[in-house]
């Protein structure tokens, strides 16, 4: 059944139409083809401050949000980082063999610091490592990424090598699974930047909003100079965006969709967009509230996705402690 593929997403904050078309419909057509693991990834985000009531509860929801919207436990594991403890053993043997220069250059690391310096922590600086023992531990062979994160898959690929160069064959070298299109959603408010959990209320959509929501934003969402609706990311960013969105949720290509909207004007293209959301997103909205009361089920299919990537992990960490020279009992 294909190769064996790893994503992991952060608890904190929750989905938006960004995440869905850029990552997390990727996963749902993955996991029909491949061996697909999936993580919330809970130890990532406390790098920076989290309160951790909310971090329990985000986690739990999160795993709700991704059962909802086609994450099939059935064919995927689903599991939360932190209940596989062997990853952070993994991510310090990785440490030792990693360059402090490397991970310095990371412009996720140097984006995040400069934003906010008291947050500037070893975590911050470590974290591509744990997402590279994140990646190997399970041996996987393919990793659904976007762009934002291609730097991160490289260094856990130079990673790989030099732990092969150095103890002998052990990884696989994986490789990204870019999907083609979707990948970056932009914000309604601010076409010049990619949707963001982190920014205002209006410049992202939720997938589990309710139909009123939706409609309000897309009819506010910020458009271009004239009135052709028409795709040009460069010259006309807002209304591209939004035809972006459509195209993708439609399953129409572009060229299908600017041919039935020539002429309309704007105000009629978001009309017909709000529409195809809010009837899209509804089965979502409607799967998320009959998952949430069933608190058993959802930690079960948790339970048990950790058990499986433990014994994934714990097959590789035994080769890992030979191979380097720790001692057994």
């Amino acid at each position: 059944m294909g190769m064996r593929i790893l994503s992991g997403i952060q608890p904190t904050g929750r989905y938006h139409i960004g995440n869905y078309l850029g990552a997390i419909k990727h996963w749902v057509r993955l996991q029909e083809q491949h061996e697909a693991l999936f993580f919330i990834a809970d130890l990532h985000a406390i790098t920076v401050p989290q309160d951790p009531f909310a971090l329990r509860q985000a986690t739990f929801e999160k795993a709700v949000e991704l059962l909802s919207l086609g994450i099939n436990p059935e064919r995927t594991t689903l599991f939360v980082q932190s209940h596989v403890p062997e990853v952070t053993e993994l991510a310090w043997i990785f440490n030792t063999i990693t360059p402090l220069g490397e991970l310095e250059r990371m412009t996720q690391f140097k984006d995040k610091a400069k934003k906010k310096k008291e947050n500037e922590n070893m975590g911050l600086l470590d974290y591509p490592v744990l997402q590279a023992a994140d990646v190997l531990i399970y041996k996987s062979q393919g990793v659904p990424v976007g762009k934002d994160q291609e730097q991160h898959l490289e260094l856990t690929r130079a990673i790989a090598r030099r732990f092969n160069t150095k103890f002998g064959e052990t990884f696989p070298i994986p490789e990204a699974l870019i999907p083609e299109q979707g990948a970056k959603i932009l914000s309604l408010e601010d076409p010049s930047k990619k949707m963001s959990k982190s920014d205002p209320e209006d410049s992202q959509l939720g997938l589990t909003e309710d139909p009123s929501s939706i409609r309000r934003k897309i009819m506010k969402a910020v458009t271009d100079k004239g009135k052709q609706v028409s795709y040009n990311p460069t010259k006309k960013p807002g209304i591209s965006n939004l035809l972006l969105i459509y195209s993708l949720f439609q399953g129409k290509p572009m060229k299908e969709v600017e041919r039935k909207f020539k002429n309309k004007g704007y105000a009629t293209f978001k009309k017909a967009l709000a529409d195809l959301l809010v009837e899209k997103l509804d089965p979502f909205r409607r799967k998320k509230k009959e998952i949430e009361s069933r608190q058993v089920y959802v930690k079960e299919i948790l339970r048990q996705g950790a058990n499986h990537a433990r014994t994934l992990a714990q097959s590789t960490m035994e080769e890992v402690r030979e191979k380097i020279g720790l001692l057994s009992l």
